[in-house]
């Protein structure tokens, strides 16, 4: 049975899905540029091992657009997430972070660990991601908030198609759905966004300070997944191996920086696989 809903948190309000029952709840938490949607694909594998619940983090999906930049930063999404667990009166979890989504859950663990009964971090760093791409959001930022995100769309697409470096993973994903779906899936992502959610915090991964020197604080079964056609989150995923006590790293093969839509069989396996071992 699947159920939709709203949570008020204050001056925002987060868009909601739950399937599947039982008594923890598995709660997945997009990225940049994501939404509930991303998890589309396998949700009815998901609702099969219990009760599952993913989210539209603010300025994206069917959130609240808060139009301003002063609205964003990591610390509001972790304060988000925060509140949307008590909403749902979800003392706690299994979590899921994907991307920037990760960086969000990492640090709820970290400041609120009772909360987090297992931990999933998915193509995601403990620190700011390369500096080299935050150009490329600055220049998406400029299109975003001048000409609108439906023309920030078509710039990416077009990016898309003539970047060499494009992982292969993506292109067998766009192949196998099909152009059509494929690229209309983004672009509903896409122009649901906030323009200042993309301004702001595209800039932001590549600039904030890092929790790396705190990871031996994490606890909880943690599970560490990324796709190795994922260049930039290679090394970022063996840090969280290391230094994570008992962390199991799991690279999906075939796969980039959406394992779940990439490859799901295997990304499937790895959840499988966490879950019985964090709920014995």
């Amino acid at each position: 049975m699947k159920r939709t809903g709203r949570a008020k948190l204050g001056e925002v309000e987060i868009e909601w899905e739950r399937t599947g029952s039982g008594d923890r709840p598995f709660v997945l938490v997009h990225g940049f540029t994501g939404s509930r949607d991303d998890w589309a694909d396998v949700l009815p594998a998901l609702a099969e091992l219990g009760p599952t619940v993913t989210l539209d983090q603010r300025g994206h999906g069917g959130s609240t657009n808060p139009g301003a930049p002063e609205a964003y930063s990591l610390e509001q999404l972790v304060g988000d997430l925060s509140g949307f667990l008590d909403a749902m009166e979800i003392e706690s979890c299994d979590l899921l972070g994907h991307s920037m989504g990760g960086m969000v859950c990492l640090r709820l663990a970290l400041a609120h660990p009772e909360r987090v009964a297992s931990l999933v971090l998915m193509d995601t760093a403990a620190g700011p991601i390369a500096s080299g791409v935050r150009r490329i959001f600055e220049v998406g930022g400029k299109i975003a908030r001048e000409q609108g995100m439906a023309a920030l769309f078509a710039a990416m697409r077009a990016q898309a198609a003539g970047d060499p470096e494009r992982p292969a993973a993506a292109r067998r994903a766009e192949e196998a759905m099909g152009p059509a779906r494929y690229w209309e899936r983004i672009r509903a992502k896409i122009e649901a966004m906030d323009p200042e959610a993309f301004a702001t915090l595209g800039p932001l991964l590549t600039d904030h300070e890092g929790v790396e020197d705190r990871l031996a604080e994490i606890r909880c079964p943690t599970t560490v997944v990324v796709g190795a056609e994922d260049a930039a989150f290679l090394a970022p995923s063996r840090v969280f191996e290391a230094e994570i006590r008992g962390a199991r790293r799991v690279e999906i093969p075939d796969a980039a920086h959406s394992p779940q839509i990439e490859n799901p069989e295997p990304w499937l396996a790895a959840i499988r696989d966490h879950l019985a071992c964090a709920r014995g």
